[in-house]
């Protein structure tokens, strides 16, 4: 499959673009856990989210902003994946999170979506390296164990999907540098 995306056995990926990534997960962390903390009857209040939601893309994906936090390119295989992922997340979300619209249990619609985030970070292992298993094991773990553990709050689920972010970006932004990769 991965040839089919114009993936090279001999080309080495460069992940190239970790301090965007970080700055975009420090931005929609601190967005999850505020609008967990004003939530109410929705869980995670939608109207924070969206804006937060809007003003990261905005600031995260400006081309003066990305090329600045940028080291190089990212290759055409990589933009394949970037898409293959996002159209993934959303694909999951309604498979996940959809089925409770009906009785709007809004718990389960944003642990859905919490988990299908958390299995798409897997993809973009491809865009931005290891880390992004990482993430992805700890954000998929959260929102499965906020599924199971149906007494516990879920504001301590939103919190720590926020936090997880915000560590992540952190550590992108500020720590991580370009790294290469060949996959075998």
């Amino acid at each position: 499959m991965l040839k089919w995306l114009g993936y090279n056995k001999s080309q080495i990926l460069e992940f190239n673009a970790k301090r965007v990534c970080g700055l975009w997960f420090c931005i929609i962390g601190i967005t999850i856990a505020i609008a967990t903390i004003f939530g109410g009857d929705m869980i995670i209040n939608p109207f924070i989210f969206g804006i937060g939601y809007a003003v990261g893309i905005g600031i995260s994906f400006n081309p003066i902003i990305a090329t600045k936090l940028s080291v190089g390119t990212i290759s055409s295989f990589q933009n394949k994946m970037i898409v293959i992922a996002i159209i993934l997340m959303f694909v999951l979300m309604f498979f996940i999170g959809g089925p409770f619209f009906g009785s709007m249990n809004w718990r389960m619609i944003w642990l859905g979506a919490l988990l299908a985030v958390g299995l798409h970070f897997f993809m973009f292992y491809f865009v931005h390296g290891k880390s992004m298993i990482y993430i992805g094991i700890l954000c998929t773990l959260c929102s499965v164990t906020g599924m199971v553990f149906t007494n516990i709050s879920f504001v301590f689920f939103g919190i720590s999907d926020g936090v997880i972010k915000i560590s992540f970006g952190i550590y992108l932004l500020f720590f991580s540098k370009p790294t290469t990769s060949r996959i075998v």
